[in-house]
């Protein structure tokens, strides 16, 4: 029998402000000290008093208004009542009534499909434990304790493990551009949850909801999915009933495991929390926010391929790298169009731009290789030192021929080394090119004498042996001999 999968993600963002939810403690997910960044409001002490971060509040209506939502203009705060070790106060600070925004939607581009968004609503984390190996007791870490998180909820309109990996993606990217949260699965700062269902595809009913928790990469996402769809299948198949239950994850066996039977909104006692009061956002408030969310990866998208012809996702998925690409294509276009007199167009645009994205990329790999770092991650350090100008100074050298691939390389491992201009580089190495005929005429006559039979096989017309000794001509003069020149006095002494 065939099957019609249902999805629904339930995800949980860290904010990336800097005090937490209710109290001013330091929010800092790279903190390896633990219990450090705590104080009587983030540790339930009795008479200590919640402050709402307006910050936060702030950064959860920049994310709704990005993903089209209808924001609330009354809202406020309930406590969630349940109990569990990393929650000290015995109940969570969060919206379960009034959330913050209702009704959105993200669209998947890959599928063309728009996924609708049920809620989004603000609450507080919970500590985090630790489990020792071999170890009878667990360890607690408060300093995630009341970080701001935020909650999204979408519609059971997922249908494949394809479909909910892109949706993770994309609002993982969308959150970036915002600067609402670094998003960074690994670090817990970005938490899925998965609600999975099988039905006959005869059947108009959803089947029994199956919920997989706390997914933290994007690939244990789709592999979850793809495992439970197998899972409840075969269950299926045999005439049995799939069980509502919570289910985790094992990633390096790749299956799902039971955890519990999965408890009820009621069973959470939802009230007003009465230490807060409640929120009233007004319209000049969300024009103001409004007035700042950037431009969105949908957007830079469809703009990028509009304007440059580039289909590139790297430019996306890393919006600094992906800026710093659009800088250098607009120097080297405008000095091309202040040289000639006139704007770039046709096959000689494509060539300017498939050589700033070619040596971006490459840029990217010598970062790689020689800091061992990701350029995305430098900028955003503020530790990049090639600005815009001196790359487009070094592909304009690569545009008129001044400098040779091999040479090229050379320079950009210099510039990630020193972040000098590529032309002291050249000066200070000595790696100008070469232009004077006789002494490239020398270094061909040398190669053709020592390599006889490929100078022969060419003549016999064997083109691929001109490229080696083109190459061995280049090698010859360390790079430096001007190509087309070379290749011109090669023809010439080979004929």
């Amino acid at each position: 029998m065939k099957y019609k999968t249902t999805v629904g993600l339930e995800i949980h963002i860290e904010l990336n402000t800097k005090s937490k939810m209710f109290c001013g403690c330091l929010n800092d997910s790279e903190e390896k000290q633990p219990n450090k960044n705590v104080c009587g409001v983030c540790l339930g002490h009795p008479g200590m008093l919640p402050v709402i971060n307006e910050k936060a509040v702030e950064k959860v209506i920049k994310a709704d208004l990005a993903l089209g939502c209808d924001i609330a203009t009354e809202s406020f705060f309930e406590r969630k009542n349940y109990f569990y070790p990393d929650l000290p106060k015995g109940y969570q600070i969060s919206q379960y009534q009034a959330p913050l925004c209702r009704e959105g939607f993200l669209e998947l581009s890959g599928v063309g499909k728009k996924i609708r968004i049920e809620r989004i609503h603000l609450e507080e984390d919970t500590g985090s434990l630790a489990h020792p190996d071999k170890a009878n007791y667990s360890l607690i870490n408060f300093n995630r304790s009341s970080v701001p998180l935020m909650e999204l909820v979408t519609q059971p309109d997922l249908e494949s493990a394809t479909e909910a990996r892109e949706f993770a993606k994309e609002l993982q990217l969308i959150l970036r551009y915002l600067d609402v949260s670094g998003a960074n699965m690994e670090k817990g700062e970005m938490r899925v949850e998965v609600n999975i269902s099988l039905r006959p595809e005869n059947q108009k009913e959803f089947g029994t909801k199956v919920e997989i928790k706390n997914l933290n990469s994007i690939r244990s996402v789709e592999k979850s999915i793809e495992f439970e769809i197998k899972r409840q299948a075969e269950i299926l198949e045999k005439g049995e009933k799939v069980v509502q239950e919570t289910r985790g994850w094992h990633d390096a066996k790749e299956i799902t495991f039971s955890q519990r039977s999965k408890e009820e909104a009621h069973d959470y006692r939802y009230f007003p929390e009465p230490d807060l009061p409640p929120l009233e956002i007004k319209a000049d408030y969300l024009e103001e926010i409004k007035a700042h969310i950037p431009e969105l990866p949908s957007q830079k998208r469809e703009r990028f391929k509009k304007e440059y012809g580039l289909q590139e996702e790297i430019f996306i998925i890393k919006p600094k790298t992906g800026d710093f690409w659009e800088q250098t294509a607009s120097e080297l276009s405008e000095w091309i169009g202040s040289e000639t007199g006139k704007a770039i167009k046709g096959e000689e645009r494509k060539r300017v731009i498939d050589l700033v994205t070619n040596y971006s990329v490459e840029l990217q790999g010598v970062i790689r290789s020689v800091l061992n770092m990701e350029m995305e991650d430098l900028i955003l350090a503020e530790k990049f030192n090639i600005t815009a100008e001196d790359f487009a100074e070094f592909i304009k050298m690569i545009y008129l021929g001044q400098i040779s691939s091999k040479i090229a390389k050379m320079v950009l491992i210099e510039m990630v080394k020193t972040g000098q201009d590529p032309s002291d580089i050249i000066e200070a190495n000595g790696w100008q090119m070469v232009s004077d005929e006789g002494e490239i005429e020398k270094a061909v006559a040398e190669v053709i004498s020592a390599n006889a039979k490929a100078a022969e096989d060419f003549k016999n017309g064997k083109q691929a042996s001109f490229q080696f000794l083109l190459g061995q001509v280049m090698a010859k003069t360390h790079g430096k001999a001007k190509p087309e020149l070379a290749s011109q006095i090669l023809k010439k002494q080979l004929s």
